[in-house]
């Protein structure tokens, strides 16, 4: 369950800030370069940050 959600919130940051740098500022561009260096990053260490933060709040696997 935890992995589902974590690639909803990754895809749903993506899209919305591709949107953003389409209709508002280009900089918005930063926030998914942000996203896909954490999805990087996680696949590498084995360790994601967004899994921590539903785990507090009582998300099972």
């Amino acid at each position: 369950m935890k992995n589902r959600i974590i690639r909803a919130i990754a895809g749903t940051f993506i899209l919305i800030s591709l949107l953003l740098a389409i209709y508002v500022n280009q900089n918005w561009l930063w926030l998914t370069a942000f996203v896909g260096a954490n999805l990087l990053q996680s696949s590498i260490t084995k360790w994601c940050l967004m899994e921590d933060i539903l785990t507090k709040f009582g998300v099972k696997d």
